[in-house]
């Protein structure tokens, strides 16, 4: 990470971090602990799927790169895909995922250097949207590394956690609240953030 670093973080509502009383969600814990001067950007919005992402992401970011920085991408979606809408789900598992390679090989054109967090579990969805959320993100993984890119799994470890599970219930039955998006912050700097950061953007 240099000087000119630009983060965009890019995805649906927990991203934006829709239920923390703080206004911080995820991103704002994370970036507090992310070493050396970053400059960020959250691009979440509420009911995004792949989809949206996909059709938005570049007309967004790309304004917001600095030519010849270290320019990045955290990308995070999947959530919204797999729930039920008049019974089918929003987007299908082989759609969603070839959003996100679409994504994957535009970062490269652009020279935007990306990592992907998986999709958190929606806890008052049940076991049926449990299930596919987590073969989602399985299948977001291995998209990820055959395209040597940082891919940090959040479904399993978020869906057994009580923190996360009581406040989303408690809420809205998706959103936690200031300690879930703590737990959550937790996984991502505890995997491959700080090395991500780390990493030349070249």
């Amino acid at each position: 990470m240099n000087a000119d670093t630009r983060i965009c973080f890019i995805g649906d509502s927990f991203v934006q971090g829709v239920g923390d009383p703080e206004y911080r969600g995820w991103v704002g814990r994370v970036l507090q602990e992310t070493d050396g001067e970053v400059t960020a950007f959250n691009l979440g919005i509420r009911r995004d799927t792949s989809e949206d992402v996909l059709r938005r992401w570049r007309q967004e970011v790309l304004p917001r790169t600095l030519p010849g920085g270290d320019n990045r991408l955290v990308v995070s979606f999947g959530s919204n895909d797999t729930v039920r809408e008049n019974g089918s789900v929003r987007v299908g598992p082989d759609r969603c995922v070839r959003n996100l390679a679409s994504i994957l090989d535009d970062c490269r054109r652009d020279s935007v250097l990306p990592l992907v967090v998986g999709p958190p579990p929606v806890a008052g969805a049940g076991e049926d949207h449990l299930t596919r959320a987590t073969r989602l993100a399985d299948a977001m993984a291995a998209l990820c590394r055959s395209r040597h890119v940082p891919f940090i799994g959040t479904t399993a470890e978020l869906a057994g956690d009580a923190t996360w599970t009581r406040e989303a219930l408690a809420g809205d039955g998706a959103h936690p609240g200031g300690g879930g998006y703590r737990r959550l912050a937790d996984i991502v700097l505890a995997s491959q953030w700080h090395a991500w950061t780390a990493r030349p953007a070249t």
